[in-house]
């Protein structure tokens, strides 16, 4: 069974034909993104600029070369790529061998696209559950806020000045709220 094309297949024709408008929203969007994992992960904004440049032409032989149609959104897609060159980049750096070689990055496999996937599905389900949390009562958004701070329950009643067989009952309450308007939303 053939993947449906993502909508964010555009920003694929951007590249192969020069859309500058879209190219300057794909900086936009990502290039900070890259930047700080790259900083953060012991390399510098010039590493960061090579490996944003490098997965761009990777994507864009991609689409050019072996015609590649995205099934998820575009940017997880292109930050997986820039991930994984830059912890390839870190291999070399530390003179270890490098399990791939620059020409493998060229062949993206399903399980790139099954994390960008994840990524998507794990921001849909956190809208998800904060739609459904925004419904809830102040009293039950402030038990379940409290206790997910992961303090003892005995703590947490003490701090909502409740009992902690009150807060143990409500808690399950609420719990069983969010889980029924969650799979409401679900639907």
């Amino acid at each position: 069974m053939a993947k449906e094309v993502h909508d964010d297949q555009r920003y694929l024709t951007a590249l192969l034909t020069n859309d500058v408008v879209l190219i300057n929203e794909i900086y936009k969007k990502c290039a900070s993104k890259v930047k700080s994992f790259i900083i953060f992960n012991n390399g510098t904004a010039a590493d960061a600029a090579d490996i944003f440049q490098e997965a761009l032409v990777d994507i864009y032989n991609q689409a050019k070369y072996k015609n590649l149609q995205l099934s998820c959104p575009f940017e997880p897609y292109l930050l997986l790529i820039c991930k994984r060159k830059w912890l390839n980049e870190l291999k070399k750096r530390a003179a270890s061998p490098v399990t791939k070689l620059d020409d493998s990055l060229l062949h993206i496999g399903e399980d790139t696209f099954a994390e960008a996937e994840k990524l998507e599905l794990q921001k849909e389900r956190a809208k998800l559950f904060l739609a459904a949390f925004g419904q809830l009562g102040e009293r039950c958004q402030e038990i379940i806020r409290c206790s997910l701070k992961g303090d003892a329950q005995e703590k947490v009643a003490e701090a909502l000045g409740v009992t902690y067989g009150y807060l143990r009952k409500k808690k399950s309450e609420c719990m069983a709220s969010l889980v029924k308007l969650i799979n409401k939303k679900n639907d």
